[in-house]
């Protein structure tokens, strides 16, 4: 791989092995935690499992839908973070590398690191969401109302034909709200674990815990992305059930966080970081681990020495 004085020159097949990988990551996790995620969604829009926890609002579901009930939702779960996670993974890597080539020299980069993190996970997860968002409202419909439709298909098509493509994209301010500050912990604390974990280790102990790190960074990313996320995420799965008052986005979104306060909005919080630090950490080692599998280039790093 050809390198400039500041960036490696990724060729568009550095780019296509990103994105498969960055799809292999999220369709494995997202897919293996539906059972999770299902409780979870329950738990924010459900008023009779509301003050149950994890354990006592999955038994409450295997009891009355059968194990069938915690895959509720696992199609749309899987095609849209199989699109969803390429474009994330990808963007992230596009994105960091050209706001490298705008700071002009290594030195500025990881002087302002930290905004090259933030810009980079925000602009990545934005145009991932538009992709994401249509099979994310039809995943929450079928959760909330496992009656409304087949599977993903037949549920789309529902949504689509009874109330057209603006409910599809009902969700889009949320689930921003919700999937930026989400990247925002995902990416950003990921890098700052790794120079943490590199700035106090030596080369030799690096390379002989590269899991390790790996793991350690995940969990604190994944524990970071769901704290910052979990209060859109709520409302998201308000807004994809139903709920609120009708009218522009914002005020719908101002109203059902004032009614659920502090407390509802941070309903299934518990399951959520459990969930997300299994996310995380699954996606950055399976990401890690494809990536060397098609002998795709390392990721450019800017961490402070």
């Amino acid at each position: 791989m050809p390198t400039s004085a500041l960036t490696p020159n990724f060729s568009i097949k550095d780019y296509s092995i990103f994105f498969t990988a960055g799809a292999i990551c999220c369709t494995a996790t997202h897919g293996a935690m539906t059972p999770i995620d299902v409780v979870k969604t329950r738990i924010q829009i459900d008023p009779k499992m509301a003050r149950k926890n994890m354990l006592t609002a999955g038994r409450a579901i295997l009891a009355a839908e059968g194990p069938g009930g915690l895959l509720t939702g696992f199609g749309p779960t899987a095609v849209g973070y199989l699109i969803q996670g390429g474009a994330k993974f990808a963007g992230y890597e596009f994105w960091k590398k050209k706001l490298v080539e705008v700071a002009g020299t290594q030195e500025a980069a990881i002087e302002h690191r930290t905004a090259i993190y933030l810009t980079s996970a925000s602009i990545a997860e934005f145009f991932a969401d538009i992709l994401l968002t249509p099979l994310e409202a039809t995943r929450i419909r079928l959760v909330s109302n496992p009656t409304y439709a087949t599977g993903l298909a037949s549920g789309f098509a529902k949504i689509l034909s009874t109330e057209g493509v603006g409910s599809l994209y009902a969700g889009f301010l949320p689930l921003i709200c919700k999937q930026i500050p989400y990247a925002i912990g995902q990416f950003t604390v990921n890098e700052f674990c790794h120079e943490l974990a590199y700035r106090n280790t030596s080369k030799e102990t690096q390379e002989n815990h590269k899991l390790a790190i790996t793991l350690g960074s995940g969990i604190t990313a994944g524990f970071a992305a769901a704290i910052l996320s979990h209060p859109a995420d709520t409302l998201l799965s308000q807004i994809n059930k139903g709920h609120g008052p009708s009218g522009p986005m914002i005020k719908r979104l101002y109203i059902l966080g004032k009614d659920a306060g502090i407390r509802g909005l941070f309903a299934g919080l518990g399951p959520r970081m459990v969930m997300t630090a299994g996310l995380v950490t699954g996606q950055f080692v399976i990401y890690k681990w494809v990536k060397e599998l098609l002998d795709a280039p390392a990721g450019l790093e800017i961490h402070k020495e």
